[in-house]
């Protein structure tokens, strides 16, 4: 059986309204009935991860992550760096620290309160061991110079939605770190992003739904959700001119490998209960089913 993990959603901002979905458990299922075995399911704040901790106890085969992200920094300013690392302690499912970095496209004035909160996760990743998640939105320098003046390669992570220029990859693989693409690679102005997804090698490269947003084409416009990142998949997979089955491999390798988990020691297997199959019809196959 093949793995594709979802190796960045955030799981607990699901509506849950609409034709969708009632319940968690109906996302999770039409998920990996579409091939997605995995999730790494992250949480933005202190107070998101009980949220996602609470939907993760439930199922061997969701790990979180935890952070403080960019966005969310002015909301949460006095957050406690025992308060993050305790959560980044708590279970061994917790296997990443972020998302965290820096955004300037919305929220340039909180430039100096998002470059302190980002050299400190760098400290925390380092202290409990755990690579970093990085979301980075037209703040190219300063991330690059947070990241190599605070040694973050001795940790790792992954650039999440990547969406930058061809020679920001560079830096970044250059500095050890993996990055990964959502469903923008997809949409028809993305020919620049594509561009990048052709540079970066395989063995650096992984696939996210970052849902409840970005979904990709054929279904833009809906809430997102993880089942959706097979889109994706088929998109960079031609892009890179290999299968959908042989890109899953590989991603889910570069995850194990980037984590440090098994996802053979994790595997969860569809329950087969009846639900809707909500826009994921042309996407469901005996050759990824769980």
């Amino acid at each position: 059986m093949a793995y594709l993990v979802d190796s960045h959603c955030h799981l607990a901002r699901l509506s849950l309204k609409g034709k969708a979905a009632a319940n968690i458990d109906e996302i999770i299922e039409r998920a990996m009935r579409s091939g997605v075995s995995h999730f790494l399911s992250i949480a933005c704040t202190t107070k998101d991860f009980e949220q996602n901790r609470l939907i993760a106890e439930d199922y061997n085969n969701i790990y979180l992550g935890c952070g403080i992200h960019p966005l969310d920094v002015r909301h949460e300013p006095d957050w406690k760096d025992a308060d993050l690392k305790n959560n980044l302690l708590s279970s061994d499912k917790v296997i990443a620290v972020g998302e965290t970095g820096l955004d300037y496209h919305y929220s340039p004035e909180t430039k100096d309160l998002q470059i302190a909160s980002f050299v400190r996760h760098v400290g925390i990743a380092k202290d409990v061991k755990k690579p970093l998640i990085i979301h980075a939105r037209e703040a190219k320098d300063d991330t690059l110079a947070v990241l190599r003046t605070e040694n973050a390669c001795d940790v790792g992570g992954v650039i999440h939605c990547f969406t930058d220029t061809l020679e920001m990859a560079r830096a970044c693989l250059d500095l050890g770190f993996y990055i990964s693409f959502t469903g923008i690679a997809t949409f028809k102005s993305s020919e620049n992003l594509r561009e990048v997804i052709k540079y970066v090698p395989l063995d650096r490269l992984m696939v996210e739904s970052d849902c409840p947003y970005l979904a990709p084409i054929p279904v833009r416009g809906v809430e997102n959700e993880p089942a959706f990142v097979r889109y994706t998949l088929r998109c960079i997979a031609d892009l890179k001119n290999v299968s959908e089955m042989e890109l899953a491999g590989i991603t889910s390798e570069n995850f194990e490998k980037l984590y440090g988990v098994n996802l053979s020691e994790s595997d969860t297997k569809a329950t087969g209960r009846e639900i809707s199959d909500y826009k994921i019809d042309k996407i469901m196959d005996k050759e990824f089913s769980n």
